[in-house]
């Protein structure tokens, strides 16, 4: 798989992701569902927005891995939360530490919605490429 990305604006430098990915000769995609924090048990958690999301890494993280794919080879991360305000203040640098630790370079929309399953906090909806 050839990865190339594409971030014309120099502000882009100080963000977490790019404005675009191009991806060729690719060898398989994977489109991943929205991950929350849910046990293994199918319980959903009742923790704060910080934890939630360590335990939404590490779904999507076995769910990557259980298909044959890496983590690095996400190119399109979405971020739902409750709370934008409470996500740049509680997880912004778990979130970046997780990226970087990946080395992943991706496309990404943040967006604030009304509510989320089972009223969790985050949820990350991934595409990865390999």
């Amino acid at each position: 798989m050839e990865k190339q990305t594409v971030d014309p604006w120099k502000w882009g430098e100080h963000t977490n992701s790019v404005q675009a990915v191009e991806v060729k000769q690719v060898a398989g995609t994977l489109y991943c569902s929205g991950q929350v924090a849910i046990d293994a048990n199918g319980q959903p958690s009742t923790a704060d927005m910080r934890s939630q999301l360590l335990q939404t890494f590490q779904n999507l993280e076995q769910l990557i891995g259980e298909a044959g794919y890496e983590c690095s080879g996400i190119v399109r991360l979405n971020v739902y939360t409750t709370s934008v305000t409470e996500f740049f203040t509680t997880c912004t640098d778990v979130y970046q530490a997780w990226i970087a630790g990946h080395g992943i370079k991706q496309a990404t929309t943040l967006l604030e919605v009304r509510g989320l399953f089972a009223g969790l906090t985050v949820e990350l909806e991934a595409t990865v490429v390999k």
